[in-house]
């Protein structure tokens, strides 16, 4: 069974250190088998400070990092102004086994800057916390806009919810997305979101009656087999195409075009794990157009071809 190991360290944040917990202990097999162990351990198996006002007691100290395959770093409260007190934590990293996938929710993250295992690697963290993490870790690729990176044994995620976000991508990932949508559903929560952080970062109140572009990405989504130009999207939301994209853009954190490209993967994902379709019928439904467009944007999204896909997720 996988072994996730969550480490605890002072001035933890306790909603963010109960998220590994809760959504890999909801991913279940076909025969309702736990597919992951999840364990959480403190630097020296002592209590540990939380940024609540109440401690934590941890039964297992740092021993258990050796025996992670996944090793989870939630959120905790730090001075940017003091470096080098990252720098006790570190070490953590010297005791993982070679092949440890190492994963970060929101602050996390600069643990794993610290250590420089994000050094030229895309990475991200709380939009709120980027510009301080760029000023201290330039050599890190920083991306305010997105709800989380996978950079293959790295994964990094932005704040609080994100984190939910990137273990379900994760669960995803290593066994399909039939197991990680039902690990949702167990969680009360989307089996993933639309957009990025862009659409939460703090700017001045909208208007109430200004017009969005939720209901227009509905009607897409019932649409996804056929085109859906921008003139059509920005017709049925009663804007402008200069108006709409702006507003999309503000609203998703991406381009409209970049949006259906998402769902059309996520639908075509679904379809080949969850149905016989050959790859064209399957790219049809999708809205590709053709195997081959298929083919290119599912090797971008996941870095294998369809027939792959279904092959590693049908097995």
């Amino acid at each position: 069974m996988h072994r996730v190991v969550v480490l605890a360290l002072d001035h933890v944040f306790p909603f963010e250190l109960g998220i590994p917990a809760r959504v890999f202990g909801a991913a279940r097999g076909p025969a309702d088998e736990r597919l992951y162990e999840v364990i959480t351990c403190s630097l020296d198996g002592g209590p540990v400070t939380t940024a609540a006002d109440f401690a934590i007691a941890v039964e297992r100290g740092g021993a258990a990092l050796e025996t992670a395959d996944t090793l989870v770093i939630p959120p905790f409260a730090w001075e940017p102004a003091d470096k080098d007190a990252l720098e006790p934590p570190i070490d953590v990293f010297a005791a993982m086994r070679p092949g440890t996938r190492v994963v970060s929710i929101c602050t996390g993250a600069v643990l794993l800057a610290a250590a420089g295992l994000l050094d030229g690697r895309p990475a991200t963290t709380h939009w709120c916390e980027v510009e301080r993490c760029q000023r201290l870790f330039p050599q890190v690729k920083w991306d305010a806009n997105v709800l989380f990176v996978d950079d293959g044994e790295v994964l990094t995620s932005a704040g609080v919810a994100a984190g939910v976000d990137l273990c379900l991508h994760i669960v995803r990932r290593d066994h399909g997305s039939a197991v990680a949508n039902r690990a949702a559903r167990r969680c009360v929560v989307p089996p993933w979101r639309d957009g990025g952080q862009a659409q939460y970062i703090e700017r001045p109140v909208p208007n109430p009656s200004t017009a969005t572009t939720a209901a227009t990405r509905a009607w897409a989504l019932q649409r996804l087999e056929r085109p859906l130009p921008l003139t059509e999207l920005a017709g049925h939301a009663r804007m402008s195409v200069r108006t709409f994209t702006r507003r999309f853009r503000q609203e998703v954190g991406m381009s409209p075009g970049d949006w259906l490209i998402g769902q059309r993967v996520e639908l075509a994902r679904h379809l080949l794990e969850a149905s016989d379709l050959p790859v064209d019928q399957v790219a049809h439904r999708a809205g590709f157009g053709s195997a081959d467009s298929l083919r290119q944007h599912l090797h971008a999204a996941v870095g294998v071809s369809p027939l792959a896909y279904r092959r590693t997720f049908r097995a």
